[in-house]
């Protein structure tokens, strides 16, 4: 039996580190940084006091015990003599006091930033006088199902904002911007009212305010590198007229995506160039030796440190390709490596090793004659090696005389609507824009489809076989499916959630053993969590805040991304949760995309590499992570409607390599498809993708589970939620998520189409066995064979960690019309009491709270009902002269299982029942 123990020193320091290494500084003039000793500071913008420590949605719901914000690590500061002007700071606070965050109301709610205090320029000048330097913080928030947008206090800054950082750098010799934003925004205003230094902060997670100050008082220098290209507007950068439509997204630029777009048509249109970011210190970086070998070209950089300072360098190299018939981008990525930290004068050397067949480019038209096929054209391949992009100078030459065929594929998920794409020209000046026709599918899907349909399998009844035995070697795993009926292997590929009682309180859902039956053939329930951003269990247990996928990605340090995943995936070992959801691995196509906090990068190669790393470091402790959203999930608008029209050549360079990497590199075994469709098939259904691209080329061997309540379509139609057959058929193994699995809410139609003949046994005993497989991978099995207990010594826990529910929570069954005693429960000024319930449908309910109380009748005892760790309800008694009274408030219960928790606001009141009446029930049937 192997141990395990969670070091949550050894955590906390490495998320530290991710999120002082993520930090990007992309001015520094006047020696504005690091701080020094006995520096005077004036601290402006109220995002000083509101550090959004994530984006929003499942990607940031993590309840947390603390979060450093940078002003609270400042305010501490042991390492240098900081004074923070007070004058101003109580100004704030004051301002805060009649305005305070406005966190909105309900899911996605909550605004893109907030109200920005106006700046008197006597308030300025005074703080100017006697400070030495100022700092302006910046913050933005999105996420899930709320997109940015081009407008003031979302992508663009307000006019305040503006103003603000207009005086206080035309009074202040020496002006820090701080962005604390999930992904890059407007930046004209850098270039209009010139602060001395800007960084970007992003969003640290519970530890992002002790990395900035890391980074800010100079105990490390400044290594991150954008991950974005940053333009001079929004309007330059090629998708965004095609964004944010409700029906179609049509992926015109194609494969010309961030620097691949800027560097090819449009450079005099960059402010800050993907790959870029300053140092405290200067770094020479040579070529030391360059070669090539059966296929693999060799490099040797030196890094030198040249400065006054210690830090790390992060090396880039990119390829450009010859033109040829297919058109290229003049760069693409094709390796990157972090130096150690190298004091002054101090060298390393790093090496890479490059397969000659990554600079493959995809036909998908047959215009090299190789149509479906990775080929090499002929030409010069130039590698261009430095720190940035634009740095990057030539430093190999890679000579093929002909055409050459790496990979011979087929046509897969060929866009069936003609529009046109962007394709480099070569001019006197350079490269032109024009555009051509795509290719559009030439085969026959459905038929394919049809003809590579598995085997039969047919039912033989009980045999006494249980899951063990597969595990264990003695019984085949299909003759182990043959006993399950096919009611079973429906149940199967529905998951029960969210707050399911099979699995971990709180948490998104379950999967396998989602029904007694199951249970009884020894299928455990397999338990997975949101998210990328950290761990998300709606009922209150606290869990480690992560930095966001934007950060993570800008630290271009995989060996350190690998080790944080580590700890993450032994709190995960923790929570007996099995598979976290994510990382976010999709590609930053257009910076409004409100998504981009929990995705890495505008580049495929960088997201693949991040998110390869993230798995690497949960499989070390046995756990793993559900890559998603598969694929071209860049629009939260729309999201369960959006058709994105995109190229094959786009989707196999760009938007589907970052899932390759993933699965060939790290192993993946977990992946979730999107809410909307690719070239008029919704994803949860996309037999192309799914089963001929991620099973047949890429030869993955894991499951595939749906978003949240997903639509599924046969082309031609509609997406719908009970649409099952043809997700069963593309292997999409799991439609998550229903309330009673068992019971079919849903209304399905995975047993109708097995009637009928459209869907077969064997399809169905396909997708449980890739169930099965995984689930024996997973640590639920090991608990359920006592090879484990899932038991994990946790040391260095230095926040206290009051989690309010244990692992085994036990629920109550609540039929409409129920009452649950609250006698005998205490009740005090801030207790609370919590409780968890299993109702006989979702919906609406009126829920009545019957309390009494012996104070005066001016007295007021509020009482908040909290559903999950969102307040619900707030019942408010008054003084009752000893009566029992009741108070009703309708409360929507979008799951049949939840978690509640009454918080009591003031002691002094008694409580009788609780009941709950059904108003209106709910059902996600379309």
């Amino acid at each position: 039996m192997t141990n395990y123990t969670l070091d949550w020193d050894q955590y906390t320091k490495l998320a530290r580190l991710a999120a002082r290494e993520g930090v990007v500084l992309l001015k520094n003039e006047h020696n504005t940084l690091p701080l020094k000793d006995g520096t005077t500071i004036s601290i402006f913008g109220r995002s000083q006091f509101s550090y959004y420590k994530s984006g929003t949605g499942s990607g940031g719901m993590v309840n947390i015990d603390y979060v450093t914000s940078p002003l609270d690590a400042l305010k501490s500061s042991s390492d240098l003599s900081i004074t923070i002007n007070n004058t101003l700071l109580q100004t704030y606070e004051a301002w805060i006091e009649k305005n305070p965050f406005d966190k909105g109301e309900g899911w996605a709610a909550e605004p893109w930033s907030q109200k920005e205090m106006p700046l008197d320029d006597d308030v300025v000048a005074q703080a100017a006088k006697g400070s030495d330097m100022a700092i302006i913080f910046i913050g933005r928030t999105a996420g899930e199902d709320k997109d940015n947008t081009a407008d003031p206090g979302s992508y663009l800054l307000t006019d305040i904002e503006k103003d603000m950082i207009r005086k206080v750098s035309h009074a202040f010799e020496r002006s820090l911007v701080i962005l604390n934003v999930g992904n890059i925004i407007d930046m004209q205003w850098a270039e209009e009212y010139h602060p001395t230094a800007i960084l970007y902060a992003w969003q640290g997670g519970m530890e992002g305010g002790n990395g900035l100050y890391d980074v800010l008082v100079g105990k490390v220098s400044p290594s991150g590198k954008l991950p974005d290209t940053i333009a001079r507007s929004i309007e330059d950068y090629p998708s965004t007229k095609n964004f944010g439509d409700t029906e179609k997204a049509i992926y015109q630029e194609d494969i010309y995506v961030g620097y691949r777009y800027f560097e090819t048509f449009a450079k005099d249109k960059v402010l800050y160039p993907f790959g870029f970011g300053l140092s405290y210190t200067n770094f020479a970086v040579d070529v030391a030796g360059a070669s090539e070998l059966n296929g693999v070209i060799s490099l040797s950089v030196n890094v030198t440190n040249k400065g006054e300072y210690e830090g790390k360098e992060a090396v880039q190299v990119y390829v450009e390709k010859p033109q040829g018939l297919l058109g290229n981008p003049v760069r693409s990525l094709v390796s990157f490596a972090k130096t150690n930290v190298l004091q002054t004068g101090r060298s390393e050397t790093l090496n890479f090793e490059i397969p000659v067949k990554d600079f493959a480019s995809y036909d998908d038209g047959g215009i090299t004659g190789n149509k479906s096929a990775y080929v090499l054209e002929a030409g010069t391949y130039r590698l261009h090696i430095g720190t940035d992009i634009r740095s990057a100078v030539p430093s190999f030459d890679y000579y093929i005389d002909s055409l050459h065929v790496v990979e011979t594929l087929s046509e897969n998920m060929a866009p069936v609507t003609p529009f046109t794409r962007m394709k480099p020209s070569i001019s006197a000046n350079g490269y032109q824009l024009t555009f051509e026709d795509v290719p559009l599918r030439t085969v026959d899907v459905r038929s394919r489809c049809l003809e590579e349909l598995p085997g039969n399998r047919e039912y033989t009844g009980d045999k006494g076989y249980k899951l063990a035995d597969v595990y264990n070697g003695t019984v085949e795993l299909d003759m182990f499916l043959d006993q399950l009926t096919d009611e079973d292997l429906a149940i199967m590929v529905r998951g029960e959630g969210m707050n399911s009682p099979r699995v971990t309180p709180g948490t998104a859902g379950a999967f396998g053993g989602v029904s007694d039956r199951l249970n009884e053939l020894g299928i455990p329930a397999a338990c997975c969590a949101d998210g990328p951003s950290g761990i998300r269990m709606d009922c209150g247990t606290k869990a480690f805040s992560l930095p966001n996928g934007t950060l993570l990605a800008s630290t271009f340090n995989v060996e350190l991304i690998e080790a944080l995943f580590e700890m993450t995936g032994l709190e995960m070992r923790r929570n007996r949760v099995d598979t976290l959801l994510g990382p976010g691995m999709n590609i930053h196509r257009n910076p409004l995309n409100g998504r981009n906090f929990e995705y890495f990068s505008e580049d495929p190669y960088l997201t693949g590499k991040m998110a390869a790393a993230q798995l690497k470091g949960m499989h070390r402790v046995g756990v793993t992570g559900t890559i998603k959203h598969f694929s071209a999930n860049n629009q939260e608008f729309h999201r369960h409607d959006i058709d994105s029209i995109i190229s094959e050549r786009a989707l196999r360079e760009i938007y589907l390599k970052g899932y390759e990497i993933a699965v060939k590199e790290a192993g993946a075994t977990s992946i979730m498809t999107t809410y909307g469709a690719v070239n008029g098939v919704w994803t949860a259904g996309l037999y192309d993708q799914n089963s001929r691209i991620l099973r047949g080329e890429w030869g993955f061997d894991g499951i595939v589970m749906t978003d949240w309540w997903a639509k599924i379509n046969d082309e031609g139609g509609l997406g719908t939620k009970n649409n099952t057959a043809p997700m069963v058929r593309s292997q999409n193994d799991l439609y998550m998520v229903v309330n009673q699995p068992d019971a079919n809410p849903f209304d399905d139609n995975t047993l109708a189409a097995l009637a009928d003949g459209s869907l077969t046994r064997g399809e169905l005993h396909r997708n449980a066995a890739n169930i099965c497989r995984f689930i024996m991978k997973m640590p639920v099995m090991e608990r359920i064979l006592g090879l484990h207990d899932g038991s994990i010594e946790v040391i260095g826990l230095q926040k206290s960690e009051e989690n309010e529910f244990e692992l085994d929570v036990e629920y109550q069954n609540v039929a409409n019309g129920d009452s649950l005693s609250l006698e005998n429960i205490e009740i005090s000024t801030g207790s609370r009491h919590v409780f968890a319930v299993s109702l006989d449908e979702a919906g609406m309910y009126e829920i009545k709270m019957t309390g009494r109380s012996y104070a005066g009748e001016l007295a007021q005892m509020p009482v908040t009902l909290f559903q999950g760790s969102t307040p619900a309800a707030t019942f408010s008694f008054n003084g009752t002269n000893g009566e029992w009274v009741s108070q009703t408030k309708q409360i929507f219960f979008f799951n049949k299982h939840a978690y509640l928790k009454l918080h009591f606001g003031l002691g002094g009141l008694e409580l009788k029942d609780i009941k709950f009446d059904l108003v209106n029930s709910f059902s996600m049937k379309d």
